[in-house]
């Protein structure tokens, strides 16, 4: 059984950082495409970050371009969020996610594994 479990969210001024983390278990990291969602209050779950197996190939939302920063150590089983400049708009809870299919995806069917999400809170 595959299970993701995001950490590293929390409350944070405008113009800061933090640092998501999520661990993938039940199968090695290296076989998921992975990726970073997010959903504010409200609003649909949205794209944030794409990463490809090797980590070689990542890919942005707009909103996000230049700010945040997708990795991934497959040592480690692991999945990093870096975010940068933080704004109140990033306000969301968000979600890792693991695709088995060839390729990476920019939308919620395209991912096969959802961890249940870390919730961060950007203050004005």
């Amino acid at each position: 059984q595959v299970q993701l479990v995001e950490s590293g969210g929390g409350l944070v001024q405008a113009g800061g950082s933090l640092r998501l983390s999520c661990e993938i278990s039940g199968r090695t990291i290296t076989s998921y495409a992975m990726g970073w969602f997010r959903q504010a209050p409200g609003k649909e779950r949205e794209f944030v970050v794409a990463i490809s197996r090797s980590g070689s190939y990542i890919e942005y939302a707009d909103s996000v371009k230049g700010r945040f920063a997708g990795s991934r150590d497959n040592a480690k089983n692991t999945v990093y969020l870096q975010m940068n400049s933080l704004k109140p708009t990033d306000t969301a809870v968000y979600y890792c996610a693991a695709r088995r299919r060839p390729g990476i995806s920019r939308t919620t069917d395209g991912m096969d594994y959802w961890g249940k999400g870390t919730l961060v809170t950007v203050s004005s």
